[in-house]
């Protein structure tokens, strides 16, 4: 063994403090940076919307959620997964489910409100119980008013769903939802979906910058034409512009969920959807 004297102990002592040390806001910098490296989403919630997964039984649907890699979930109102017949105790244990498999519910839904006060009620009740702030909703222009009361009840944000150029009468765009809204309370917004917005001649990038304020939703998917029809395909191979929509996000910071909408193969969606997701974040990587 190597004897050290008193003296190369306290020189090489000196030569340690002689070094500069990095500045404490040098060092969270840099640490951010890494974070923002290592996150493929660049800060976006991203996750699924559970209609994707409305055929699987709730341990499939988390465990698909999981096996494509993201944490985020808009639970569907379905037996499968977590329904509006389900008891409070039900729906609050099956919400559990999610939680302790690493999953986040941020949302609930697409639930229709279109069959009366009561029903209205229960939907949000039916929220409640799951703990979700926001509820994708499917709404009559008449029921309005009376939201805006639950939403001031309950303090859960509703985001209307638009749904393309079928849903004469409701809401076919997102700019729809926004002029029937606008008056109310500031907790009742939009969902849009990108592409119904597309297949109702809105460009959903347009409309995710000019609706940015009440944006408290977003399905994400891609489609194979235009027109009265729906005809969802995995993303990338269809005709929309998905690097104009994220870049949409990220400019006005969304944080709302970012929800993979695949409505394509309901027996086995799983590699539609994993497909779907591996095509956005690709798109993110190189937008970096």
């Amino acid at each position: 063994m190597t004897n050290i004297s008193r003296r190369q102990m306290i020189k090489a002592s000196a030569l340690a403090c002689a070094v500069p040390a990095l500045p404490v806001s040098s060092l969270a910098v840099a640490a951010a940076a890494a974070s923002d490296e290592s996150d493929p989403w660049m800060g976006l919630k991203v996750g699924v919307a559970t209609y994707t997964l409305r055929d699987l039984p709730i341990e499939e649907a988390i465990k698909a959620v999981k096996r494509v890699g993201l944490k985020y979930v808009s639970i569907k109102n379905v037996k499968n997964h977590i329904d509006l017949t389900h008891t409070s105790e039900q729906r609050k244990e099956r919400a559990q489910m999610f939680r302790d498999a690493g999953l986040i519910p941020l949302s609930v839904g697409n639930v229709s409100m279109r069959t009366g006060e009561a029903d209205i009620r229960k939907a949000f009740e039916y929220a409640r119980d799951i703990g979700v702030p926001t509820i994708v909703c499917a709404p009559s222009l008449d029921a309005i008013p009376f939201l805006d009361e639950m939403v001031k009840q309950f303090n859960i944000r509703l985001a209307i769903h638009n749904h393309g150029p079928e849903d004469k009468g409701f809401f076919p765009s997102p700019f729809d939802v926004m002029r029937a809204v606008e008056k109310f309370d500031k907790r009742i917004g939009l969902c849009i979906d990108v592409g119904h917005t597309a297949r109702a001649g809105v460009d959903p990038a347009d409309s995710i910058l000019k609706c940015q304020e009440r944006l408290y939703d977003l399905h994400m998917k891609d489609i194979s034409a235009l027109g009265d029809k729906n005809t969802p395909i995995e993303g990338g191979r269809g005709i929309l512009d998905s690097k104009s929509i994220l870049a949409a996000i990220l400019k006005i910071k969304y944080q709302g969920l970012v929800g993979f909408e695949y409505e394509k193969d309901a027996k086995d969606p799983v590699p539609g959807l994993a497909e779907s997701v591996g095509y956005i974040k690709g798109l993110l990587a190189g937008m970096k």
